[in-house]
């Protein structure tokens, strides 16, 4: 069975932390971002070879999100961002994102599956197994 759940953030909230809560909040063990619009007056990524973090501030639309969520171990959201001239900032998604106007989400929830991560020694990160 799979569940929708939509929230509204508010100003000043933290993207990441707000997602993270309501993951927790309706005990999603397995689930995915399945929509997300808005705007953010900061904007923090983590780049592709998951050693650099950047962060940006502005006025910034949310172009596109997704990722997989999870209460049981950490959620891996990517999204998309441009800025005022149109430019395209994405990457993965750090605590630091702060909600300028508004930003709404839309989460699934699946039923009959479990999403964890455990370590990979060929990748070197934690990857999504799921039971």
């Amino acid at each position: 069975m799979t569940t929708q759940i939509t929230k509204r953030l508010l100003p000043g909230e933290d993207l990441r932390v707000e997602i993270e809560k309501l993951v927790k909040k309706e005990k999603i063990t397995a689930g995915c971002l399945a929509s997300i619009v808005g705007g953010l007056k900061k904007v923090k990524l983590r780049m592709a070879g998951g050693k650099v973090v950047k962060s940006w501030n502005g006025l910034f639309e949310i172009v596109s999100g997704t990722g997989t969520l999870s209460s049981l171990s950490d959620c891996h959201i990517h999204i998309s961002v441009s800025d005022k001239n149109g430019k395209v900032l994405g990457g993965h998604l750090k605590e630091g994102c702060i909600v300028s106007n508004t930003t709404e989400i839309v989460l699934l929830k699946f039923g009959g599956v479990r999403y964890r991560r455990k370590f990979d020694k060929k990748t070197g990160y934690e990857e999504l197994v799921y039971v």
